[in-house]
């Protein structure tokens, strides 16, 4: 398998892993070398091709946290799927009308009330450069029944699928 191959296929995986997860953690590093997290929506785009985009205020303090370091990790949860999905990589503004409009949706308007002519409206690229994801077995159940096994066993419960990706070197 070509090395486009792969990368197109680890891309989809973690799509697939993501495309109901709205709400990711935005882990950036602040001033004094301190993680500092918030809860930054995907609105429901998930095209995932690499990169994530995420509508933001260009004032704001994570953009100052990101104009000072740009490496940053984004880590999405379905405790009910038991799917966890943890990316890093680096995050620069973008002030480009055409991809705002794009990506716009109406539910944005909460945040943005002038909608594509608030003045400071940009978008955070995230270019995911590494990625982790834990695919357990979905359910209560098949996650009961695994841990009782392992305990009757004595062996190591079966946590799932968990892989380490690289998307760009």
């Amino acid at each position: 398998m070509t090395d486009s191959q792969n990368r197109n296929e680890q891309i989809k995986k973690l799509r697939t892993l993501i495309k109901d997860i709205d709400i990711g953690m935005l882990t950036t590093v602040d001033e004094d070398g301190s993680l500092h997290s918030r809860p930054m929506s995907t609105n429901s785009e998930v095209e995932f091709d690499g990169d994530f985009w995420f509508f933001t205020y260009a004032s704001s303090h994570k953009v100052t946290e990101i104009e000072q370091q740009q490496q940053v990790n984004v880590s999405f949860s379905d405790p009910q799927k038991q799917t966890y999905v943890s990316v890093s990589g680096s995050a620069q503004l973008v002030r480009d009308r055409q991809k705002l409009q794009q990506l716009w949706k109406p539910q944005l308007k909460a945040w943005f009330p002038k909608e594509l002519d608030e003045p400071d409206i940009a978008l955070l690229k995230v270019s995911v450069e590494k990625a982790e994801y834990w695919d357990a077995p979905s359910g209560f159940v098949a996650h009961t029944i695994g841990l009782v096994k392992a305990i009757a066993t004595g062996e190591k419960p079966s946590v799932g699928e968990n892989e380490k990706l690289t998307l760009k070197s």
